[in-house]
């Protein structure tokens, strides 16, 4: 009886323990609540749940270049807004702006809209 319930009992504290990360994963203390608007270009769009990631390479004053990462909502939510597996080519020249950028100064933020070479907007109705 007692081997059950110590069973039991540290099943508990493993399912605890494990919760614990998954919760994180949805919290903010990554980023800062700085606003960034880059140009560049399109190097991947990665079309995956729980999040959606558009790579992307920018090149500064002096023409070195910086590989971006923008992370966006689950497929699920952008389809939503007619943003689609489709919405982005490698080699095409987008202007992306981020709220919420990485606190470690990586080039890494949470994306909020995209304008395409023809001027269309893609966002999600409202930048935060």
């Amino acid at each position: 009886m007692k081997s059950r319930l110590m069973r039991g009992f540290l099943a508990g504290v493993a399912l605890l323990s494990i919760s614990g990360s998954l919760f994180a994963h949805h919290g903010n203390a990554a980023y800062d609540s700085r606003t960034v608007t880059v140009k560049g270009t399109v190097t991947a769009w990665v079309w995956t749940n729980p999040h959606t990631f558009l790579k992307f390479d920018a090149k500064d004053e002096k023409g070195d270049v910086t590989h971006w990462l923008g992370e966006w909502n689950a497929p699920s939510t952008l389809v939503n807004f007619g943003i689609t597996a489709k919405s982005f080519k490698p080699g095409e020249e987008v202007t992306v702006t981020m709220t919420g950028m990485s606190k470690t100064g990586q080039p890494v933020g949470r994306v909020t809209k995209v304008i395409l070479p023809d001027g269309q907007e893609l966002s999600m109705g409202s930048e935060r």
